[in-house]
């Protein structure tokens, strides 16, 4: 089987972050034997639209570029175009690229991530026309599944994107500290991490808009980088304020670690309270800080939500269930 892969967001090269869960996606596919070519802001002209801040924080930023849309939006189709001769199957990352699936003329599917389905319940009709011709919508969570439905959607399926598991996973540090990785921005939940962990040992991984407001991060880390932060603490929190999946979170569990989540989104689905870990309201701080200390304080509980955790990333979140998943997908839609 032939595809070609539509994405306005991929790696330009080994430590580039934008779109890496894509990348490891068509590595994976391509492993299990399917033939992928990607079409990518890295092949054609993007106009100043993709990288830095992404799509939407780049018109956020520089609104004047919303009139390079239109070009960018053609320069992408006729890219498209060209790639999908002899395809079998269009897979389109983010619901902009459907667009330029039509285009192609050839069967395609549309996989919805979570900032795109945010934008588009602004504009549900426009969102009907774009996926209502597709053979199918994948989605990662069962959060945006319902979301897609209501946009329009016919067929839906989840399929959650994978992570690496570790062979193995040494213990934590001592004393026990929790970790937050991701964008220093608000929908992320930092104000809310802040106010949290005032006194509490947490390293911060990230960059964003609020780096200023947090001195001691880390900074960016490369994705294959991040297995030692995981490794050595001891809970990993997800505060976000909306989550349309929650890589961190899956990631954090295939090392063994319990998550401390807000009970958004796609965080819903990996983290089960008491199970893998603990849920708490978005916003709610005191809630937060009252969660990681109850985890920090006890290490018999830590091991028992961990233990679960890393069983679940090994049955549900692997590379391996997810490449199976998407084939299936992908035979569905060719049927």
């Amino acid at each position: 089987m032939r595809v070609v892969v539509l994405t306005t967001s991929y790696p330009r090269d080994p430590d580039d972050v934008a779109g890496a869960f894509v990348r490891d996606a068509v590595e994976h596919l391509r492993q299990a034997g399917i033939d992928v070519d990607v079409v990518s802001p890295a092949s054609f002209r993007h106009f100043g639209l993709a990288y830095g801040d992404g799509i939407v924080g780049n018109l956020r930023r520089r609104p004047w570029l919303a009139l390079a849309v239109p070009l960018f939006l053609l320069s992408f189709a006729r890219a498209a175009r060209r790639a999908a001769q002899g395809a079998d199957l269009i897979h389109a990352h983010w619901l902009p690229s459907a667009l330029p699936a039509i285009a192609t003329r050839k069967p395609f599917v549309v996989q919805l991530w979570g900032t795109d389905v945010e934008l588009a319940s602004r504009a549900k009709w426009v969102a009907r026309r774009v996926l209502g011709p597709a053979q199918l919508v994948i989605c990662p969570s069962k959060a945006l599944a319902r979301t897609a439905r209501d946009l329009g959607a016919r067929d839906v399926r989840v399929v959650p994107s994978g992570v690496l598991i570790p062979d193995d996973v040494g213990p934590p540090e001592d004393p026990p500290h929790a970790l937050f990785v991701g964008r220093l921005s608000e929908e992320k939940g930092v104000l809310e991490l802040l106010a949290a962990t005032a006194g509490i040992p947490c390293v911060i991984v990230g960059d964003g808009p609020l780096r200023n407001r947090v001195p001691d991060a880390v900074g960016f880390v490369p994705p294959h980088d991040l297995g030692p932060y995981y490794e050595r603490a001891a809970v990993v929190v997800c505060p976000s304020r909306r989550e349309g999946y929650g890589v961190v979170a899956r990631e954090a569990m295939a090392y063994g670690r319990p998550v401390v989540a807000s009970a958004v989104g796609g965080l819903v689905d990996a983290v089960e309270e008491g199970v893998t870990g603990l849920l708490v309201p978005s916003h709610d701080a005191p809630a937060l800080r009252a969660a990681l200390e109850r985890l920090l304080e006890d290490r018999e509980l830590r091991d028992r939500l961990g233990a679960a955790a890393r069983a679940t990333a090994r049955e549900r979140f692997s590379w391996a269930a997810a490449t199976e998943a998407t084939i299936r997908a992908y035979r569905e839609a060719t049927a």
